[in-house]
């Protein structure tokens, strides 16, 4: 595992240079991962109220009893909530929750938000906890912290100083290495109705490829990625390869995308910013995809700081194949039955545009959650200073790999009243494989033909 820290180190720095270094986290710093910090970053003791739990390791093996059928059983199953947020006592939880989550109650009445008892999940191979530790050792910011230098496979900065080294901390987040997602991405009309896009996607991390990383072919690649729609008939065969860069900036996303109707692959540079994301009726952007991705350049960071919110986490119900599309799927947003809210820690980021940029998005405000960086609640603002649209990711452990992802998004707009969601694979039968074999080839352009096969 060391060498592939130092291969990727090594790419990254040839392909990045060392402008602009912002400076690093003293060795002594870092030695708070061992006492009073997780091995990510995170505090490790609970609050003063105790209703967040100390972090004990979190959660490494699968359940007693479970049994493997493509899906997570729920170790929570049993569990009672503490109380319900509604629109008649959202107010008396208000310090807690987004601008955003807040206006959701305003919007639809019908709102909840069910209140459960903490539990800190999150946890990461030990080989990859070592590969943290040295990322906080040499991991630097360049470019005005639109690119990073000298880390491996997991989040760079495990004791960020700025709102660079937060969203970069999710960008570079763990997530298995090598993974393949068969799921759903449901854009839900104002009245309901949808109809289900069929998606399978994979991602590799060059360190993950056969052959290891190569420091010339991989330059400045963070991960490579294949997105195939397989439904409804009139999209399938649309299939999207991304080689995904660090720095794009100075090297931009590169993107092709194949049509099976034209039978050609074409380059894709509006897979990038506010470029309309695939498969999903104008309801989310390029960089909506996996809650916000790509370069941050046309906005100006700002830390916040850190604050306890009631987030989405330990979703596991949400995603049992007990449940039906339509059942998750109602008017408005999700049936907030199956939807499970915790207390946790997170990040407050602010991403507001610089003058002169061009984004849909006026300001993006971000929560991530300090166990697994992941961005947890997103409040998205209009060029008129109006919230717009809110996102949530629903967290939970994948205790089989030992991998914190998610098992849903969401993005819902506040203004015509429809949502997205991305993710779900409850009528799937092979929902996600971890420890692909991927070789360099599957991610070429000819690769996107043989996907694009309807």
């Amino acid at each position: 595992m060391k060498n592939i820290y130092m291969k990727a180190a090594l790419c990254a720095a040839l392909a990045l240079g060392v402008s602009n270094i912002l400076a690093k986290v003293p060795a002594s710093e870092l030695a708070r991962l061992d006492t009073d910090l997780t091995p990510m970053g995170a505090e490790r003791a609970g609050n003063a109220a105790g209703t967040i739990p100390a972090w004990t390791g979190g959660m490494t093996e699968a359940p007693a009893g479970f049994v493997d059928d493509g899906h997570l059983a729920d170790p929570f199953a049993g569990e009672q909530p503490l109380f319900t947020i509604t629109a008649s006592n959202v107010d008396q939880y208000a310090a807690n929750l987004s601008p955003g989550q807040v206006a959701l109650f305003k919007k639809y009445p019908d709102y909840k938000m069910i209140v459960y008892p903490t539990h800190r999940t999150a946890a990461l191979p030990p080989d990859v906890y070592d590969i943290v530790k040295e990322n906080g050792l040499n991991a630097e910011l360049v470019n005005d912290g639109n690119g990073v230098i000298n880390f491996g496979v997991a989040q760079a900065f495990p004791i960020p100083q700025n709102a660079y080294e937060v969203f970069w901390n999710h960008v570079t987040r763990y997530r298995g290495g090598s993974a393949q997602r068969t799921y759903v991405q449901v854009p839900v009309q104002a009245s309901g109705a949808f109809v289900p896009v069929g998606i399978t996607d994979t991602f590799t991390w060059p360190q993950y490829l056969e052959g290891g990383m190569d420091p010339e072919k991989d330059r400045n690649v963070l991960v490579y990625f294949t997105y195939a729609i397989h439904s409804p008939p009139q999209l399938t065969g649309t299939v999207l390869l991304v080689h995904e860069t660090v720095n794009q900036v100075t090297d931009p996303r590169r993107a092709w995308l194949y049509n099976a109707g034209q039978r050609r692959v074409r380059r894709a540079p509006q897979v990038a910013y506010d470029g309309p994301g695939q498969g999903s009726d104008g309801t989310r952007t390029a960089d909506d995809f996996d809650m916000m991705n790509g370069a941050p350049d046309r906005y100006d960071w700002k830390l916040i700081g850190k604050k306890e919110m009631y987030i989405p986490y330990n979703s596991y119900r949400l995603g049992s194949p007990d449940l039906s599309y339509k059942d998750i799927h109602t008017k408005g947003h999700m049936n907030q039955d199956y939807v499970r809210y915790e207390l946790h820690r997170v990040w407050e980021i602010e991403a507001t545009l610089k003058e002169g940029a061009r984004h849909i998005y006026a300001k993006r405000v971000f929560f991530l959650d300090e166990d697994t960086w992941q961005i947890a609640v997103k409040d998205q603002y209009d060029g008129q200073g109006q919230l717009w649209r809110i996102g949530e990711g629903h967290i939970i452990q994948y205790y089989t790999e030992i991998v914190p992802w998610i098992t849903v998004e969401t993005l819902m707009d506040l203004n015509d009243g429809r949502y997205l969601t991305l993710g779900l694979t409850n009528e799937e039968k092979s929902a996600y494989i971890f420890d692909l074999k991927m070789s360099r080839g599957d991610y070429d352009t000819g690769a996107l033909r043989r996907l694009g096969k309807r």
